[in-house]
């Protein structure tokens, strides 16, 4: 089972150790100065986020995180047959089952890429072992998604046939975390750990995570099954062994 989300703001609380109240009676006060569960990451609450925001447009900072690509299989086929309302309902619910998975693990939803999305685990909000945080988000995506994608065959004829699912990529290792870009400025993750994570993605088929060897030895064998398999990935000249989750 999921975790629950925290009632008070956990990036206040590691940071500053002052409970701020996220939920409940004694967040009403906090809601009345416009302190609220952040969109980021509803575990933490929007003093952090404008905090957050600030520190990122002064300077990038390495950071040791997990990132999570998940992708929105047969979602550009079914854009061709189905109405607009009808994509566009499918587009939302894939990036709510995803949203309430990666928040449930504490991960923040950094970004909503067309059909697909990417997150970061262990940043700002530090966790124990991210890399296990992510594999278990991911595993709850996949859940979410292929119970909603029953319910949605339910509903649509339309999507009877479809390759419909979900294909998961994850890496975890040092990036830098900022504010990239001049005419458009963009908070986000780079660097090598990002990229292999997003080429994962690509490679993991329908109802697939696939998680490099660092996100295996730091997740542990109860999470990462079976032995690698060696992937020749988009943009990267070695193979890298990627492992089923």
């Amino acid at each position: 089972m999921a975790p629950v989300q925290a009632r008070i703001c956990k990036g206040c609380w590691q940071q500053l150790h002052i409970p701020v109240p996220l939920r409940g009676p004694a967040s009403v006060p906090f809601r009345a100065f416009g302190i609220r569960p952040s969109r980021m990451n509803p575990n933490t609450c929007t003093f952090c986020e404008l905090m957050f925001t600030r520190i990122m447009k002064a300077r990038k900072i390495p950071v040791d995180v997990s990132v999570l690509f998940a992708d929105l299989r047969g979602y550009t086929a079914l854009s061709q047959s189905l109405t607009p309302d009808a994509v566009s309902a499918l587009l939302d619910a894939f990036y709510d089952e995803c949203a309430t998975a990666i928040w449930d693990y504490d991960g923040l939803l950094n970004k909503t890429i067309g059909d697909s999305v990417m997150a970061i685990f262990g940043f700002p909000i530090q966790l124990p072992n991210h890399a296990e945080s992510a594999v278990r988000a991911a595993r709850e995506i996949q859940r979410r998604c292929e119970a909603r994608r029953k319910t949605l065959l339910a509903e649509n004829g339309g999507l009877e046939g479809s390759e419909l699912g979900v294909g998961i990529g994850i890496d975890a290792g040092t990036a830098s975390f900022g504010e990239f870009g001049r005419a458009h400025r963009d908070l986000t993750a780079i660097g090598p750990v990002v990229n292999t994570a997003a080429r994962a993605q690509a490679a993991a088929g329908t109802g697939e995570i696939l998680v490099t060897g660092t996100v295996c030895e730091r997740a542990g064998q109860d999470l990462v099954r079976g032995e690698g398999r060696d992937y020749h990935l988009k943009g990267i000249e070695t193979p890298v062994q990627l492992f089923a989750a």
